[in-house]
């Protein structure tokens, strides 16, 4: 990949958003990572990359839950950097409750951060990538956007909507030498799946073991966690040259889950 290339990475101080901003540093490209807390340790991380991988790493704060925000990261970054070339739509958050129970503050913002913050970025994004001649939109959808959990409501129905918005973007842009894809993790062991286990726990009145083995990894044939890198990979070959023809679909890595 050129080293002219800017690739945004949202909700990346962590987890897989993290190590996807790694990878694409890794092939040369500029990143802008990104979250809501605005730290020293946040700004330190895109410092890091940079000096890592001889890149230019910017740090944007924006809540993804507001839409001015989500938009004015993408203008930060083009502003930066001249062009935003790949778009990684990451950001994301989880609460597990019934139904009935599940509090409408959570179902909100679930819905905000996870899906409605990817139709403003890509929004943003579109008419940049036309000017540029092309670029890479991908989503982390999850196998929750192709199959349900229970006590998941709003996850799954944010990462249902992003397939679909995957898909209407992927023919909307076919002919501007853009596509629009998903990937589709089973579960990996990050800060957002560690911070699920004890709700898990509650939900299912399990114990952490247990409730690892036989709610978590229970659908994944491998019994593994799918790795952060894993997915940095997947990200990156979706970017390539390689990957030119692949549009409007997803990728699954999730040990198996979603064959059944």
């Amino acid at each position: 990949m050129a080293a002219t290339r800017t690739a945004i990475v949202t909700g990346s101080t962590s987890g897989i958003g993290l190590a996807i901003a790694e990878a694409f540093a890794a092939e040369g490209c500029n990143v802008v990572i990104n979250s809501f807390s605005d730290t020293p340790s946040d700004r330190a991380i895109a410092d890091r990359i940079a000096s890592e991988h001889k890149v230019a790493a910017a740090y944007t704060q924006a809540d993804m839950s507001k839409a001015a925000e989500c938009r004015a990261l993408v203008a930060r970054a083009a502003e930066r950097f001249g062009s935003v070339d790949v778009l990684v739509n990451n950001a994301g958050i989880q609460h597990v409750a019934p139904v009935e129970e599940f509090p409408v503050e959570k179902w909100d913002a679930i819905i905000a951060i996870n899906l409605t913050s990817a139709f403003h970025t890509i929004a943003a994004a579109i008419p940049l990538m036309k000017k540029a001649g092309g670029g890479r939109i991908i989503n982390i959808a999850s196998a929750h956007g192709l199959v349900a959990s229970a006590y998941k409501s709003a996850y799954v129905s944010a990462k249902h909507g992003i397939m679909g918005l995957t898909k209407t973007v992927a023919l909307e842009v076919a002919r501007d030498k853009i596509t629009c894809n998903a990937i589709c993790p089973g579960y990996v062991l990050t800060p957002l799946v560690e911070a699920q286990i004890p709700d898990q726990m509650k939900a299912h009145k399990m114990d952490r073991d247990t409730v690892v083995r036989e709610v978590m990894l229970e659908r994944q044939p491998t019994k593994e966690f799918v790795s952060v890198e894993q997915i940095a990979a997947t990200a990156v070959f979706l970017a390539s040259p390689a990957a030119a023809q692949i549009n409007g679909t997803h990728i699954s890595v999730d040990g198996g889950w979603t064959a059944q």
